[in-house]
């Protein structure tokens, strides 16, 4: 099965399917096996990577891709780096798809081509192999046989079978010719028969049907010499403001040149017939610009000078020799004038980082020029630099007269957070990284030692919380380079969250013992507190601790305190405090007062204030036996003999306290006084 993927100028020629290589997560995905594409063109060759997103609790990063062709010993070397293809190769890299793109393809491009990448994790590398096999052609016109009468368009690789073709004689289309070959029998039989005549033979070409551009050289069939027109280049391209030199060879057989002239099938508008071309040198928009040189026959170059945009174009050769003329539908040479984009492509290798003096325009091994830290470095003149690369230092390269921005590693990145000031909770805070590089640095983000997932130059925090405060910093990191910047403090400013009270020691309180109780709350910044018995205010300050040294009965009641700061206050909840003690001394009552008559009814009541309530127990002086239990002790028939002291006791589990009574009874009045 073959598949046939064009656009944009290039041709590609894809054969075989799609083949994965991988184990264990990893893997290289190449869209086919093997490609075969036309000498001139461009090519794409596409692939997908997979890799365990983490292993060993390390999230998994790719560190490098590239593609190669070649070995350093056990090393791949990036084709990037490799001079044969300067200026000709870029990357085009997205997630996990990496299409390698090859311009003005060369028949040495011709190799396997593999794609490797590089990851953070221990032996953590891995290439895709086998590769992809590319083979580079050019179309070549050839004889069948010596005596037969069909020419062939011929490439070293196989085209898709049902491809279309296009033919040319002496330049000029012929019409209705779409097969791979092409064979005339007028030709043939003329060319036999009559070569008395010394008519030269004819001069072929072929091309890709949709693909014009990339055609045969033209050939002469049957005979050594013809008319034919020659390109050295297809396609040149060239830098606004400079000079290009345009060349072709011709041969007019043995007839003597009249005319020959350079014209761009582009300015047919300004031409007094659109189907006569006129010569270059006559138009204004090249006026003072064209020249036309001959420094041996057969040759012809077109230079033109002060290039600007508008000159870019393809440009023909066109000659008469006796009643010979050369037409003009073959293609010619195709110009591009860009703005100079000569730089510095800095290219990360486990040997330090490389430098290729790159430009889309140059893709020739011209001589260069280096500059380390602006000072001509005599011995460099290659496209890539050999020396060591100080990440010290800067370094940019010169073309000609045109020298591309230096490059150099980022110096100690800045950081800045907006807004500045407080920052106050549930609102949004931005930390900008900020370093000047070339290549432009990648920033990681840190706090303390964690490393953040953001890569992008500015970290946000939305909705910042508590959690959020801390020192942050960043790296600013490019091939050259790794610097760290200081770390900036992110202060979370909010009102208490809450009053939280307790109560040291804890359980039950008594009287005469200390205590503390302490109000404490998470605010920033700290909270003071206020301490209240009620509505009494006792103690302000930032301390929130308000003690007891000896503490009373008096001290029993609720309690709460206030925590607060300039963002807010908040009152804790209600403590109530009771305070335990021992019984007062109790108080003894008789009822009824006054005087007691023998055989009435006399009630002893006590009282005393204690916490935890006290009991009572009432006892008669002189004697072991407790007379009652209760607060309340009654005798319903008084009589002498209950003359006496009587005195009760209160308890509770911290003490104890007595009180006295004399009771007597006067026998003779029936009547008795009472003493306490």
């Amino acid at each position: 099965m073959s598949l046939t993927a064009a656009a944009g100028g290039f041709l590609v020629l894809l054969l075989t399917g799609t083949v994965v290589q991988g184990q264990r997560g990893w893997g290289v995905t190449y869209g086919s096996t093997k490609i075969c594409a036309l000498k001139g063109s461009t090519v794409e060759i596409r692939c997908t990577y997979t890799y365990p997103s983490s292993r060993n609790r390390l999230y998994t990063e790719v560190q490098n891709k590239f593609w190669f062709t070649k070995l350093n010993g056990a090393e791949p070397v990036d084709l990037r780096t490799d001079s044969q293809y300067s200026g000709r190769v870029e990357y085009r890299c997205n997630n996990n798809d990496c299409t390698l793109r090859i311009t003005d393809l060369r028949e040495s491009d011709s190799a396997e081509y593999k794609f490797s990448f590089t990851t953070n994790q221990r032996h953590g590398s891995y290439t895709g192999s086998p590769g992809v096999t590319l083979t580079v052609t050019d179309l070549q016109v050839k004889e069948h046989s010596l005596y037969s009468r069909r020419i062939e368009c011929h490439s070293v690789c196989d085209l898709p079978g049902r491809s279309s073709y296009i033919w040319y004689r002496y330049g000029e289309k012929i019409q209705g010719k779409t097969s791979y070959y092409y064979q005339n029998d007028y030709d043939y039989y003329y060319y036999y028969y009559y070569s008395s005549s010394h008519k030269p033979a004819d001069s072929y070409s072929c091309a890709l049907s949709g693909h014009e551009d990339f055609p045969s050289p033209s050939v002469c069939v049957r005979d050594e010499t013809c008319y034919k027109v020659t390109y050295t280049h297809r396609n040149i391209c060239a830098f606004k403001g400079s000079s290009v030199d345009i060349s072709c060879t011709y041969s007019s057989h043995s007839d003597d040149v009249t005319s020959k002239f350079w014209f761009s099938p582009d300015r047919s508008h300004q031409w007094q017939n659109t189907s006569q071309p006129e010569d270059l040198r006559k138009d204004s928009q090249y006026a003072g610009r064209v020249q036309v040189l001959e420094t041996e026959g057969g040759r012809s170059t077109l230079r033109i000078t002060d290039l600007t945009e508008s000159d870019s174009a393809q440009y023909h050769f066109k000659f008469r020799a006796g009643s010979f003329e050369w037409r003009s539908s073959l293609p010619g040479t195709t110009l591009t004038v860009k703005d100079p984009d000569l730089s510095v492509q800095v290219i990360w290798s486990s040997t330090g980082p490389k430098l290729i003096c790159q430009s889309s325009c140059i893709t020739d091994r011209s001589s260069f020029v280096w500059y380390k830290n602006e000072t001509k470095i005599q011995e460099e003149t290659s496209p890539s630099y050999r020396g060591y690369v100080d990440p010290a230092d800067t370094y940019s390269c010169a073309y000609k007269s045109y020298k591309s921005p230096p490059v150099y590693a980022p110096p100690v990145p800045q950081v800045s957070m907006s807004p500045h000031g407080d920052t106050m909770k549930d609102s949004s805070v931005s930390l900008t990284c900020s370093s000047d590089a070339n290549p432009a640095a990648k920033y990681t983000w840190y706090k303390k030692n964690q490393t953040l997932r953001s890569r992008e130059q500015k970290l946000v925090l939305n909705s910042v919380q508590p959690s959020d405060s801390g020192e942050y910093y960043c790296t600013a990191e490019n091939e050259l380079g790794k610097m760290t910047s200081k770390y900036v403090f992110v202060n979370v400013k909010y009102g208490p969250k809450s009053s939280n009270v307790s109560v040291s020691p804890s359980g039950e309180i008594v009287e005469g013992s200390s205590m503390n109780l302490t109000c404490s709350s998470d605010a920033n910044p700290a909270a003071t507190y206020t301490w209240y018995k009620g509505n009494q205010t006792l103690l302000q300050g930032p301390e929130g601790t308000y003690t007891f040294t000896s503490i009373s009965s008096m001290d029993s009641g609720i309690y709460f305190c206030k925590s607060e700061n300039q963002y807010s206050q908040m009152n804790s909840p209600s403590l109530s405090i009771e305070v335990q003690y021992p019984p007062k001394p109790p108080s003894v009552s008789v009822s009824p007062s006054g005087e007691i008559v023998e055989g009435s009814s006399v009630n002893l009541t006590c009282s005393s204030d204690a916490n935890p309530a006290a009991n009572y127990t009432w006892y008669k002086e002189n004697e072991d036996s407790p007379k009652a239990s209760g607060q309340n002790f009654t005798i319903t028939d008084f009589r002498a003999e209950h003359s006496g002291n009587y005195y009760c006791e209160a308890q509770n589990k911290i003490g104890r306290h007595n009180s006295t009574l004399y009771l007597f009874v006067v026998a003779d009045t029936r009547q008795s006084d009472l003493s306490v």
